[in-house]
């Protein structure tokens, strides 16, 4: 962790703890309450939840090896392991350890780093794509009569025009990559130039991941894995606040309305700060929860702690398990993977 990135999560924490002192009597929870909604729910929706987000993890090793099939013939079983440490490292350790994936792939199959992190570049806007979409064509169909109605169908236009906006900038970058990124390095850099170094880098490894897409058999089958990934997200979403019996608002929700709860959800995963960031994620989720369906806060609270080990904690033990079997240390490839990453960008940017 470099001392820039002390000072950022130092700043964090103190402005959270003033926040918190500022309006603490203007929070009025239950506790007791909030523990009962614990107890009592069901623990069957809880399972389904945590099965569906182990079987993304297989989807998204599927999906890296298809990346690296032009390159290099990999089975996804084999990088399966990167796929649960990566995700367990930034569990623990905030998104500062992204990069612990493609830097355990580039270590297994031998290829480089620079490689692998284009890889991961392109798998995070097929992500972004497949999530746009499912939330557009979910909330297309969010009946008229439901509250706030308005609200679901402008997230849908959004969610939209921002897979278009993808579409379109997928192309550009794949027909004139080079120009694009000399574009953004001169018009950001005039902000900032290693801002706009960085964009620029950012866009170089996006090009290259989509040229590592040799065939439309190959792009036809990381759309389709994509999409499977982010509507088996979407259903462990549904069966997390399904799993709430004893809260109505929760126990009813359909499919269309949990797009909202999980753009909250990723939405407050981005900046994930080493364990801040998942009291941060549970604040925006029940915040979500509790404004959009009416849900009561200490349940929308409970429902918000049992989201984040569902569908972001639950991955830690089998993380920890292969880290043993591969003979990883957590903290260390953490560290090892944001010091090649940071020396990687810093070469490209050259």
């Amino acid at each position: 962790m470099t001392k820039r990135n002390g000072f950022l999560w130092l700043a964090v924490v103190v402005g959270l703890a003033v926040l918190v002192f500022l309006f603490r009597s203007k929070i009025q929870f239950d506790w007791a309450t909030f523990w009962q909604q614990l107890r009592y729910v069901s623990v069957g929706h809880i399972v389904a939840g945590i099965a569906l987000i182990y079987a993304t993890f297989w989807l998204r090793a599927v999906r890296w090896a298809v990346f690296l099939s032009p390159t290099k013939k990999v089975s996804a079983a084999s990088l399966l392991g990167s796929q649960f440490i990566g995700f367990t490292a930034v569990a623990l350790f905030g998104r500062l350890a992204d990069l612990t994936r493609p830097y355990l792939v580039a270590r297994r199959v031998g290829l480089s780093l620079s490689s692998q992190v284009a890889v991961y570049t392109i798998e995070r806007m097929f992500d972004l794509g497949a999530a746009a979409v499912i939330f557009s064509c979910a909330l297309a169909f969010t009946p008229k009569a439901l509250p706030h109605h308005d609200v679901f169908v402008r997230a849908g236009v959004l969610s939209m025009a921002a897979t278009l906006a993808i579409a379109v900038f997928a192309g550009a970058v794949r027909v004139a990559g080079g120009a694009v990124a000399g574009f953004a390095r001169s018009t950001v850099g005039l902000l900032s130039k290693s801002a706009g170094e960085s964009i620029a880098t950012k866009i170089i490894g996006f090009r290259d991941g989509l040229n590592a897409l040799s065939s439309a058999r190959d792009f036809g089958l990381v759309v389709l894995l994509s999409l499977a990934m982010w509507g088996m997200i979407g259903f462990a979403y549904l069966q997390t606040a399904q799993a709430f019996v004893n809260t109505p608002e929760l126990s009813s929700l359909t499919f269309s309305r949990t797009m909202l709860l999980m753009a909250a959800s990723i939405g407050g995963s981005l900046l994930q700060l080493p364990i801040i960031g998942w009291f941060t994620q549970i604040a925006l989720t029940a915040a979500a929860m509790h404004t959009f369906y009416g849900a009561p806060i200490e349940a929308a609270t409970a429902c918000g702690a049992v989201l984040l080990v569902v569908t972001f904690l639950c991955i830690i033990p089998i993380g920890f398990i292969y880290s043993q079997v591969e003979h990883v240390s957590l903290k260390r490839v953490a560290q090892e993977s944001e010091a090649a990453g940071t020396s990687v960008g810093a070469t490209d940017a050259g």
